[in-house]
Parts: C-alpha cells; sequence; structure tokens
C-alpha cells in the first residue's frame, strides 16, 4: 500500500490516495476540492479510481466529489448519517469561506456501515463508525497495514469539535476510546494536519478522557 496526501482548499483538508502499488487501484479519501489539481496527480502517479470515501460530510472534505464523480464516473461513499450535512456542504462553504460555491450535491452511491470493508486490489479499508464530530463520520481501518485514516475525529495532539448542532461530546469520547484501543503503531493520517500514530496520541487521549 501507498498513501499520498494533497491539503486542498481554503482550509487545507487533507486528500489522500490510497493505493495498491501491485494494481494501482486506487481509493480517494475526503477530496475536499481542487478537483482539477487531484485528476492531474491520480495521472501523474498512475491511478486507477476506484472510489471516493468520504470520512465526514463536512464541505472542506467533500467538495471536489462532483467534479470528481463526472470525470471518473466512480462510485461515493459515505456513512447515511451525514447525507443531510453533505447536502448542505455549499451552503456551508459559502456561510464559513465567504465564496459562492455553486456545487450541486453528489449523488452517494452507497452509505457506510460499522465494520464494512472497501476493496481495491489487494487493499482492504475496514470502517469503524466514530460519530461525535458528526453523526455519520468514520475512520478507516487497515491492520494488515497499521494504517488508520481519522477524519476529523483525532489529529495530532487535537481532536475534531462538537460544538455543531449535530456534534456530541459524549459520542466522540466513546469513538476516541475506540480509536485508543487499536494498536500503538497504527499510523494515522488525519483530515488536517501532520501523521502520528495511536502511540503517540496516547498520553493525551488518556489525559482527555480521564483514564
Amino acid at each position: 500500500m501507498k498513501i499520498l496526501t494533497f491539503p486542498v482548499g481554503q482550509l487545507q483538508a487533507n486528500c489522500y490516495f490510497v493505493i495498491c502499488e501491485q494494481t494501482h487501484r486506487t481509493a480517494i479519501i475526503d477530496p475536499g476540492d481542487d478537483a482539477d489539481f487531484l485528476i492531474a496527480k491520480l495521472q501523474q502517479n498512475q491511478c486507477i479510481p476506484r472510489a471516493i470515501i468520504a470520512t465526514h460530510g463536512h464541505f472542506d472534505h467533500v467538495l471536489g466529489i462532483t467534479d470528481l464523480k463526472l470525470t471518473l464516473n466512480i462510485p461515493l461513499y459515505l456513512h447515511k448519517a451525514d447525507q443531510a450535512i453533505l447536502k448542505n456542504a455549499a451552503q456551508s462553504a459559502d456561510y464559513w469561506t465567504k465564496v459562492q460555491t455553486a456545487v450541486p450535491a453528489p449523488q452517494v452511491d452507497q452509505f457506510l456501515t460499522e465494520g464494512q470493508f472497501i476493496s481495491f486490489g489487494i487493499v482492504k479499508l475496514q470502517v469503524i463508525h466514530t460519530p461525535g464530530h458528526t453523526p455519520g463520520g468514520v475512520c478507516l481501518y487497515s491492520k494488515k497495514y497499521k494504517i488508520l485514516l481519522s477524519g476529523d475525529t483525532l489529529f495530532k495532539k487535537g481532536i475534531g469539535r462538537t460544538d455543531f448542532s449535530y456534534g456530541n461530546f459524549e459520542q466522540l469520547q466513546h469513538s476516541l476510546k475506540r480509536i485508543l484501543a487499536l494498536p500503538g503503531e497504527t499510523t494515522v493520517y488525519p483530515g488536517h494536519g501532520e501523521t502520528t500514530t495511536i502511540g503517540e496520541e496516547e498520553t493525551f487521549l488518556k489525559s482527555f478522557l480521564r483514564l
């Protein structure tokens, strides 16, 4: 497995290409903006895109999806509980960035479920439903490759905010406890900022969770 990272959009959300090195089949995680740039990067790296996966529905993680779907004709995966947030992504972008975004909401082709595996080439990512930041937030985990794509649930020395109307602090605490139970050597690829590991975040998480 190979992972390429591209911070995109005004909020510099991390878009990830998760690539099966044997087949070049690729999952695009959280294409938050700059679809033309991402398509060029797919071509440069000889990627064969097979799926778009949104860890949650916030605008800074999804604005590039519509153009990518139109160009690449690949399915979008999202948890059903975030469908309403996805539908309002353009309005949210207008509000937070002060830039009008006339991008129609993309059609979700498959709703993610807890424990589901998404396969491309010989790579499999397992869905861990981690609500709190949003109701339908998910992390994507590979035990074999020891990686976790955490969306906005966990950052390096930080966690997702829960002060939106649909946020839930207690749910986020439960989600973080689940993440903390993963092996310490697991590399975490967050929705913003630098990579980290479960082990590096253990002290921070235990302090936050009062464990």
